[in-house]
């Protein structure tokens, strides 16, 4: 009997054609399913019909905000994603970046290698929070 492995689901989201085509063949590469979204809008309207194990955005799109707004959605959802913002030229503007370093994690884009260490460290971080959630329903469910 042959059973099919599934790939880890990660949306990507950036305005970019060719950074957004660039990033999806390397995380194709690296063995995930990538699907992808050209701007903040679109990227929830995916959120919002399929699950993701990892939500990437770029920082800056069509507006300062719009890569914060879709982390912002992504963990909203029950489903609970990884999240990451990325960017190839992140300049903080006051001399302090304004990411959370325990909830956000800035990826910068042409270290690949160290991009696919932490795509594989961020999903498999989600995967053991969900175990451990499950191991405690159920012995919260025994008790």
């Amino acid at each position: 009997m042959k059973t099919a492995v599934e790939l880890a689901r990660v949306l990507l989201v950036d305005d970019d054609p060719a950074s957004r085509l660039t990033l999806q063949t390397v995380l194709r590469a690296g063995g995930y399913s990538v699907d992808s979204a050209a701007s903040a809008a679109e990227a929830v309207n995916k959120l919002d019909q399929q699950e993701y194990e990892l939500v990437l955005s770029d920082l800056r799109m069509e507006s300062p905000e719009a890569g914060y707004r879709v982390i912002a959605h992504a963990r909203t959802m029950d489903y609970r994603p990884a999240t990451a913002i990325f960017t190839a030229a992140y300049e903080s503007t006051n001399g302090s970046d304004n990411l959370k370093p325990a909830s956000s994690m800035l990826i910068e884009t042409e270290d690949v290698p160290g991009l696919l260490d932490r795509v594989a460290h961020l999903i498999g971080n989600r995967a053991s929070r969900r175990v451990t959630r499950r191991l405690r329903m159920a012995a919260a469910q025994v008790a």
